[in-house]
């Protein structure tokens, strides 16, 4: 057997995989909405994640929308996997920017977030993105990865890295994030 050959094998392998465990994530999820103040109120960021991985709290829209999913979030690492599709390409034939940033900006946010306390919250105020290569629906899913660098009491800093699943890097993405008190739901 080549190289390449092997090669190929351990890529559909993973590829297996990382469609199985989508599907698992899947089903545990409720439905899609936006969380009321008052369903935060109380929980850790890893509160909130495992509320959401339990179906206990609703995960985004914007998931269904953009085609991407959280699959793992732990206490200052996030793991996200999408789905490149047809409808998220640019003009020019392959996908916009604008998905690649929206996938980073939510794993490597997510990072941070995971490692707040109970009343805190998050915002990004920086991200800053490097595409490597370009993206069709020829591939069929990515995993976007963050890990947090660094968590003050006002700021946290991240990095993320999109990967396809033969390992091929499409790109990669540092953010800043502004952390605050969470808002109490009174007007």
């Amino acid at each position: 057997m080549t190289q390449d050959t092997q090669d190929t094998l351990d890529a559909d392998a993973i590829l297996a995989r990382w469609r199985a465990e989508e599907a698992a994530v899947r089903a545990r999820l409720g439905e899609a909405g936006v969380c009321h103040p008052d369903q935060l109120t109380g929980r850790t960021g890893m509160q909130f994640f495992d509320g959401i991985s339990s179906g206990e709290l609703p995960y985004p829209h914007m998931g269904d929308t953009l085609s991407f999913v959280p699959l793992r979030v732990e206490p200052g690492h996030a793991i996200f996997q999408g789905r490149p599709l047809r409808a998220h390409y640019n003009p020019l034939g392959t996908v916009h920017g604008g998905w690649f940033a929206t996938l980073l900006d939510s794993c490597v946010g997510c990072a941070v977030h995971s490692m707040l306390p109970a009343g805190r919250v998050y915002t990004t105020v920086e991200l800053k993105i490097n595409i490597v290569r370009a993206l069709t629906d020829k591939v069929p899913l990515v995993r976007a990865e963050g890990h947090v660098i660094h968590l003050g009491r006002s700021m946290g800093t991240a990095e993320g890295r999109l990967v396809g699943h033969d390992g091929k890097l499409y790109a990669h993405a540092t953010t800043t994030c502004f952390i605050m008190d969470a808002p109490t739901g009174r007007s």
